[in-house]
């Protein structure tokens, strides 16, 4: 009997090639579609629109496979658009595709497939994984640099690993389209959506303003000397290495370098001190399932879209580490996430804390 694969659909090009090189490996494939949650405004959820829908069902019309939607929509919104709103409140700024990825796509969906028959689910994700000769498993960088996606993939365990399948990640995009294009799949020059997928117009400022449990508290805006230079319209409103929309006047450019929660300040500065050398990390995932015994040397990602940096993290008690990078790095961010490479390999990463 062949191995049967769920495949999560998006009615993108991604996902459409992912079960047509699936189908040509010889597996039994299955689509689904997760229905997720989006705030009335917005009518529907971007990744999950009718329009997405209609494309994911011709592709499974078109390769011969089973196509279902599955509702998602009340852990999606307790999962990751809650903890969205609580963690900008609290002046930290989140990534929610990370979060969706580890509750959602490899948590609720992966529980899904292999509760129903299937032995592994699979994504249009770029990324690949390797399973070493000791038994384990890695989580490597795409084959295409400019699409890897490695970097919100970094709360994979090893359990997890086990059951996963990445089919893109051996190819560039062009090369993915390619494929769409021979398969004869609609979707084939479909752009890709980059917008917040639940907000209605990707507005994430709008968004908070309608869905805070508790009003936005305007507050003072202080340079780094703690004089007083305006005022701010709620702590949420703002993020680190912002200049635009500050609303006050100065003689030099004028940066978000910190975000007082106690004081609900607004603490801006020259560019140069945006500039930090050092981070802490929370919530740390090693892929491996074990931290490192001792310091390692490392390439970090402080964002999606951020160069690799040179850098030494220390392990410390309480799944947590310090970062001390070999340079000053602009814009690190309290509540996105540092993640770990040597190479090609994912080792895993952390929630920055400060």
């Amino acid at each position: 009997m062949p191995v049967r694969v769920t495949v999560a659909m998006s009615g993108g090009v991604d996902s459409s090639v992912a079960a047509a090189l699936l189908l040509e490996q010889g597996f039994q494939v299955d689509g689904v579609m997760l229905h997720l949650w989006a705030e009335p405004g917005a009518r529907e959820n971007a990744c999950c629109s009718l329009q997405a829908q209609s494309d994911a069902a011709e592709v499974a019309r078109i390769l011969s496979i089973p196509f279902r939607v599955l509702d998602a929509s009340e852990i999606f919104r307790r999962k990751v658009v809650e903890p969205f709103i609580d963690t900008y409140i609290k002046g930290r700024t989140p990534n929610p595709c990370i979060i969706c990825n580890r509750e959602i796509r490899f948590g609720f969906l992966l529980e899904y497939a292999l509760k129903h028959g299937s032995e592994f689910m699979a994504t249009g994700h770029y990324a690949r994984i390797r399973h070493t000769p000791e038994g384990t498993y890695q989580l490597l960088k795409g084959k295409d640099t400019n699409k890897d996606q490695s970097y919100v993939l970094y709360t994979l365990t090893q359990e997890k690993l086990a059951h996963i399948l990445f089919p893109v990640g051996d190819y560039t995009k062009p090369q993915v389209r390619k494929i769409a294009r021979e398969y004869n799949l609609p979707v084939t020059q479909k752009p890709e959506s980059q917008d917040l997928c639940f907000a209605a117009g990707g507005d994430y400022r709008g968004f908070l303003k309608r869905h805070s449990p508790h009003p936005l508290r305007p507050g003072p805006i202080m340079d780094t000397r703690g004089n007083v230079l305006g005022q701010h319209h709620g702590l949420a409103l703002y993020t680190i290495g912002q200049r635009k929309g500050l609303g006050i006047a100065a003689g030099e450019p004028l940066y978000v370098v910190a975000m007082d929660a106690d004081r609900n300040a607004l603490i801006v500065g020259t560019r140069k001190a945006l500039g930090k050398k050092h981070l802490s990390a929370s919530d740390v995932n090693w892929i491996s399932g074990k931290a490192p015994e001792s310091a390692i040397e490392v390439d970090v990602k402080i964002r999606y879209r951020a160069t690799p940096a040179p850098a030494t993290v220390v392990p410390t008690p309480g799944n947590e580490v310090t970062v001390s990078f070999h340079s000053e790095l602009r814009d690190i961010t309290p509540g996105q996430s540092a993640v770990f490479y040597q190479d090609d390999v994912c080792l895993g990463g952390g929630i920055i804390r400060g």
